[in-house]
């Protein structure tokens, strides 16, 4: 079997985020990082799980209703993107928070820490 016919490996470690309005979130993701959807369960409305690619890794959203209001937890989501600057451009139109401008880190990377629409931590990074 050639390398390009192996089924992928699935992760050892998927984040997932629970929120209560999954279709908010799906938007920001696919909007700000350019996430694509692989994966909706059930298939018809109400969704319970939304599998989002982005890059070389899958983004997992749950909804549960009772998590309306509660703040987020002390997780943060690190995502490479293309161009952070643009990414960043894109983050309070899309219902998200950036207190602040991106940096250039002495390690080789720019990056932005904002918030998506839930108030979850979220770090975008462009390696250079």
């Amino acid at each position: 079997m050639s390398p390009d016919e192996r089924k992928p490996v699935p992760s050892s470690v998927s984040p997932i985020i629970v929120t209560h309005d999954l279709e908010r979130l799906a938007r920001f993701y696919t909007g700000v990082a350019g996430a694509t959807e692989t994966r909706r369960t059930p298939d018809v409305e109400p969704t319970f799980y939304l599998g989002l690619r982005i890059g070389d890794s899958e983004l997992g959203i749950v909804s549960d209703g009772s998590v309306a209001g509660t703040h987020a937890g002390r997780v943060v989501l690190s995502i490479e993107v293309p161009d952070v600057d643009a990414a960043l451009s894109r983050v309070e139109a899309h219902g998200g928070q950036a207190p602040a401008p991106a940096n250039d880190m002495p390690w080789g990377q720019r990056v932005v820490h904002v918030q998506d629409p839930d108030g979850n931590a979220l770090n975008l990074t462009t390696t250079r």
